[in-house]
């Protein structure tokens, strides 16, 4: 169980996107799960991500600044998603 940064639920890994920063303090989203490193997760949800992103939530689990690249591929994955 891990806690979504937008709605702040416990919910299971699988149900959640994983955004990890690593070693080279690189951030990037990690579908697969298995990528090395610290993670923070996302629901698949438009307005999870939404309010993560307002809040600057990213921002605060990881100490650092997150490029806007980053953001727009997590909204068109959320986006492709959500419209399945």
């Amino acid at each position: 169980m891990r806690m979504c940064l937008g709605c702040q639920e416990m919910k299971p890994k699988r149900e959640l996107i994983r955004v990890v920063k690593n070693k080279e303090n690189e951030i990037s989203i990690d579908f697969t799960g298995k990528k090395p490193g610290r993670g923070a997760y996302i629901c698949r949800n438009l307005a999870c991500f939404e309010k993560a992103r307002k809040g600057k939530r990213l921002e605060r689990a990881f100490e650092a600044p997150i490029s806007e690249e980053i953001y727009e591929a997590l909204h068109k994955q959320l986006e492709e998603d959500n419209g399945q």
